[in-house]
């Protein structure tokens, strides 16, 4: 399988930026499922900011166990805060990390996660050591 380009698209109302980076996302339709005015698959673009509050969509974004999906507030300054890690396996499913994490790969390079990141459990991601959906595909237990 040829590796899918690194993209990232933002999308700008008055109070947010909605960031999406298509390579990490895993499909778990959890975005589209609970807020489907915004995130629609079917549209392009596929993200409609003014379809609905940013309160509302900041809420579903926080859902998204991939991370592909964050945003950044226009009015407040970034802030490093110190958020505890909770690792919770999911039944069949990748390995939910929820926090702030600094992930090193093979090379040595540096990646820094927020909020929820789903990590491959099942071996068969092609985006190792992120998940990318492949445990449904392969029929996968645990």
């Amino acid at each position: 399988m040829e590796e899918q380009k690194k993209i990232t698209k933002k999308y700008k109302n008055d109070d947010i930026t909605v960031v999406w980076q298509p390579h990490v996302c895993i499909h778990s339709a959890i975005c589209f499922k609970g807020l489907s005015q915004v995130f629609n698959p079917q549209k392009r673009p596929w993200i409609t900011l003014e379809n609905a509050d940013s309160e509302v969509i900041m809420k579903q974004i926080d859902a998204c166990p991939s991370g592909a999906l964050a945003y950044i507030k226009h009015a407040e300054e970034p802030q490093n805060l110190e958020v505890e890690t909770i690792v919770e396996p999911l039944q069949n499913g990748p390995l939910l990390v929820y926090g702030n994490i600094t992930i090193k790969d093979s090379d040595g390079n540096l990646t820094k996660k927020h909020k929820t990141t789903a990590l491959c459990r099942c071996g068969a991601s092609s985006n190792k050591p992120f998940c990318d959906g492949s445990h449904v595909k392969i029929g996968f237990e645990a």
